[in-house]
């Protein structure tokens, strides 16, 4: 490869993230999503989930931390451990941007999102020239409910047992021309190529 094309190659970094909240199929949806965009750009991605990155690192903390491996929502977790998670998976995916990878990530990232962080790459640490896109899984409550019983993770524990606190946590995403809302109660396969579409935007 030419130092011209390798330069392009580097310049083109694109970001794609399947945010939601739990249960709303954003691993499946990223995954189904996954090779329609490599064919699409010609490129492979770097895939990056926040559950299989951190998983069992993060079982073994709140574990000498609180007792309980399973617990991902008490204020130790969301204080003391939660922001790690999510800086190291940044870390990890500038690493494969500068070195000319696109990424693909899925993880909740609601503080993120909500603070526009994901609009404005550098405020992450990623490359300026970033191009992020963000697809935000919707999913009623009442469907969400059915499926974290439905997937009987240890880790929804605490959700389940106060389903009324968790849905105060539940947000709404901010209006951006770089995010786009997919509802997920049944899937629609053209609503699904309409959002291939505006990822690749």
């Amino acid at each position: 490869m030419s130092n011209r094309h390798l330069s392009l190659y580097m310049s083109n970094r694109r970001l794609i993230l399947f945010a939601g909240h739990a249960g709303t199929g954003k691993t499946t949806l990223a995954k189904r999503a996954l090779p329609l965009l490599a064919a699409r750009t010609g490129r492979d991605f770097f895939f990056l989930d926040k559950d299989t990155a951190y998983g069992a690192f993060s079982s073994h903390i709140m574990g000498l931390l609180t007792g309980d491996p399973d617990d991902r929502d008490s204020p130790t977790y969301l204080q003391q451990l939660r922001d790690r998670e999510y800086s190291g998976l940044l870390d990890i995916t500038r690493e494969n941007l500068d070195l000319g990878m696109q990424a693909m990530l899925v993880g909740p990232f609601t503080r993120e999102i909500m603070a526009g962080k994901f609009f404005r790459p550098t405020e992450l640490g990623l490359p300026a020239d970033t191009t992020c896109r963000i697809a935000w899984i919707d999913l009623s409550s009442a469907e969400a409910k059915r499926r974290i019983e439905a997937r009987n993770d240890a880790r929804d524990h605490w959700k389940l047992a106060h389903w009324d606190d968790y849905l105060k946590r539940r947000v709404e995403p901010p209006l951006h021309p770089a995010l786009r809302r997919f509802g997920n109660d049944s899937f629609d396969q053209h609503a699904f190529t309409q959002l291939i579409d505006f990822l690749l935007n």
